[in-house]
């Protein structure tokens, strides 16, 4: 099993986590916070039809990524989410590429949660009337500053803190539950701007029919009401379980994480339609475009235009604090999220390791995304609903086949329907808007340019984390406690007597051995080539009663050797001896062999593992190749 890295904010063994409502404002900070900018860009995006596109987003929430991510809780309760269900089901590098191309959507998912929150927390400062005058045009830099003080904050030191997010949420929420509700006392007071409303939409697209069939349409570009719920699983190690809960069976937590869900669904579900409906008739259809009062902003104008410039400065302050909080979450999911996986693979240069160094990488490119759109909340909507749609998706597609493999006939056509639907929204989405896969793609590719050249580099490391003997390897070992034990490299083939006994002969022949000196075979199978890191198990056993073999299995044959060498050095105070016959090839072949397949020109490279691992020449394993 590899090695596990949780990330540096991933919670503590001992902590006890916190009740699942509390856990549920740390969603909210990524989830409840895009009411800040999810009307405006509805009412850009659909018009007239912004309520009943939203109607139809609510649907798909709640019908769609509700179930979905309720199952992901279940099949993932340490916070892993949709990316660890489906690189359990994918091995070898076709598995490694897809989880990094995942992870790439991911990273645009988290980054671009920063930039765009970011960017509306900017909007709603300058469109301020008390500070309108002063900040106008200042934008870029503005935003610049206020991602600048984000980094700042985890160069300093952060982590999660619930009681902090609970009052951002609680308080923002109230705020909303105002607007929302003297904005449906203005609706009644002022019915006929609903009887417009409905004119207007007969007026643009005919009948009913004609009406849903757009808004089918234009929903996935309010895919951006869908953020919350990958973060929903992430938080999960947070939630507290019950007493009798263990790591393989936590069902407590599972319990709280599905109530965390649903609970968060419902309420943004309510807020959504009720938002929509409010500034679609409340605000003027000009006051959306770019450079509007409401571009952005629509709720935090109508607190302004309906409840006074007091009430109005408090909720763009709330407003303000919460999306700037969202970017703060996202960050700390992008330093929980790589390290999960990347060092795992190899894929992670040693800087990666450290918190801060990774800080700073990702608050400049934070940077350059910021500068790319111009921190314009509009221009960046299409790269954020990519991520959380590719995310999305693919939780999607793995409890399909979850349910598929637990033979669940009814769920397994169920999700698989939930699927075709995200699946068509986000190629819709991607279509329509290109941005977002581009900035995906240049994640992606920029993630695996670093992944692999880290691999490159690390080629040469003793990636073993842990040699383990059973009784009869340990046996053979502790037979050579007062000389040095001489291993012969053998890739296994029919294993039969002629084998070993030529394989013996032509060593001793090449390598001078004298008779009396007796030789341990050691075989390695390559299983995954793919895996970086392992933990290795080493039998020991007696062939056609005259030939000890030790036996074990590895992702990389030199490194298994090596790991193996040291490991019987430590055991036995003796300097250990390998024997090994040239690989006939393209040196540079063997060693791409090497790379991608674990095997190639086997004695060098375990010989420069070895000489990486002990600098010490006259304590290094010897490597005799003949």
């Amino acid at each position: 099993m590899a090695k596990q890295h949780p990330g540096p904010h991933a919670e503590a063994p001992h902590e006890k986590g916190a009740h699942w409502w509390r856990v549920m404002c740390l969603t909210g900070l990524d989830y409840f916070s895009t009411l800040g900018y999810q009307p405006g860009i509805a009412a850009l995006a659909a018009g007239l039809l912004s309520p009943i596109a939203t109607i139809v987003l609510v649907l798909v929430t709640l019908f769609g990524a509700l179930p979905v991510y309720r199952r992901v809780a279940v099949e993932s309760p340490h916070g892993q989410g949709s990316i660890a269900m489906l690189e359990r089901l994918l091995s070898f590098w076709q598995g490694k590429l897809f989880v990094l191309t995942l992870l790439g959507f991911a990273a645009t998912d988290f980054m671009i949660t920063i930039t765009l929150s970011a960017a509306d927390a900017t909007a709603h400062l300058i469109e301020n009337p008390h500070l309108h005058s002063v900040l106008s045009g200042r934008q870029v830099m503005l935003t610049l500053i206020l991602v600048a003080l984000l980094g700042a904050v985890f160069l300093k030191g952060f982590s999660e803190a619930i009681g902090l997010a609970v009052v951002l949420v609680v308080v923002y929420l109230a705020l909303n539950v105002v607007v929302v509700a003297n904005g449906i006392w203005h609706v009644l007071k002022e019915p006929h701007v609903f009887g417009d409303w409905t004119a207007g939409l007969t007026a643009e697209h005919g009948n009913g029919f004609a009406m849903v069939g757009v808004a089918l349409i234009v929903f996935p570009k309010l895919a951006l009401g869908l953020s919350g719920f990958e973060t929903g699983v992430a938080v999960m190690p947070h939630i507290e379980g019950d007493p009798d809960d263990t790591e393989e069976r936590p069902t407590g937590r599972i319990r709280g994480a599905r109530r965390l869900l649903t609970t968060a669904a419902v309420i943004m579900s309510v807020f959504l339609i009720a938002t929509s409906l409010i500034t679609t008739l409340l605000i003027p259809k000009a006051a959306f475009q770019p450079g509007g009062q409401a571009n952005g902003r629509a709720l935090a104008y109508l607190a302004h235009e309906n409840l006074g410039s007091a009430f109005g400065s408090v909720y763009d302050l709330s407003t303000i604090a919460i999306l700037w909080f969202a970017g703060a979450s996202a960050m700390a999911g992008l330093l929980n999220l790589m390290p999960r996986y990347l060092p795992r693979y190899g894929m992670a240069p040693h800087w990666a390791r450290a918190v801060r160094p990774t800080v700073i990488v990702l608050t400049l490119i934070a940077f350059l995304v910021t500068w790319i759109f111009d921190a314009n909340v509009d221009a960046q909507g299409g790269a954020y609903a990519t991520g959380v749609l590719v995310l999305i998706s693919s939780a999607a597609v793995a409890v399909t086949i979850a349910a598929r493999k637990a033979r669940e006939r009814r769920w397994s056509i169920t999700f698989g329907v939930i699927a075709a639907v995200f699946l068509y929204t986000t190629a819709v989405n991607i279509a329509e808007r290109p941005d977002g896969v581009k900035i995906g793609a240049c994640f992606i590719a920029g993630i695996m340019l670093v992944s692999f050249l880290s691999r490159l580099k690390r080629a040469f490391e003793l990636r073993v984390t842990d040699v383990l003997l059973d009784e009869v390897a340990e046996r053979f070992v502790r037979d050579y406690m007062h000389r040095p034990l001489r291993l012969i490299a053998n890739e296994p083939n029919s294993r039969d007597l002629a084998e070993y006994r030529d394989k013996v002969r032509q060593i001793r022949r090449d390598n001078d051995i004298p008779a009396e000196d007796d030789l341990v075979f050691v075989e390695v199978t390559v299983l995954d080539p793919s895996d970086f890191e392992a933990e290795l198990t080493v039998h020991g056993e007696v062939l056609h009663d005259r030939y000890r073999v030790l036996s074990l299995h590895s992702s990389s044959v030199p490194n298994a050797l090596a790991a193996l060498l040291l490991r019987v050095r430590d055991l036995t105070g003796q300097q250990p001896h390998i024997y090994f016959e040239w690989t006939e090839g393209n040196p540079f072949a063997q060693f791409l062999r090497f790379f991608l397949f674990g095997q190639g020109e086997i004695a060098p490279v375990t010989r420069e593992v070895l000489r990486e691992a002990e600098p010490d020449r006259s304590r290094r394993p010897a490597v005799h190749v003949g």
